[in-house]
């Protein structure tokens, strides 16, 4: 498998306490803050609607090298996700 067709799965828990696992699909900055959009859409199991998530990144400060995921506010949220999504559009679109 190549790195371009690695898939990066983050294993958490939402706020009833089921596991729930997440697709880093990219990382990117807003106002100067790096975050990561997630998405649900990790299992085989025909979900029909895809959700998105967006998590502030913040360096781990026991392990070198690594990261943890902060949730953000929920009216940040959604601006952070249709910021993401504009972006990524823009970016697909320059591909082609």
């Amino acid at each position: 498998m190549s790195e371009e067709e690695r898939i990066d799965i983050v294993e958490g828990v939402d706020e009833d306490g089921n596991r729930l696992l997440l697709r880093v699909n990219r990382y990117f900055y807003y106002n100067g803050e790096e975050y990561v959009l997630l998405s649900d859409d990790v299992e085989e199991n025909n979900v029909e609607e895809v959700s998105h998530y967006v998590m502030k990144v913040v360096p781990d400060e026991e392990e070198e090298g690594m990261e943890d995921f902060v949730p953000v506010e929920d009216d940040l949220m959604d601006k952070l996700v249709d910021a993401a999504m504009a972006v990524f559009e823009d970016e697909d679109d320059d591909e082609e």
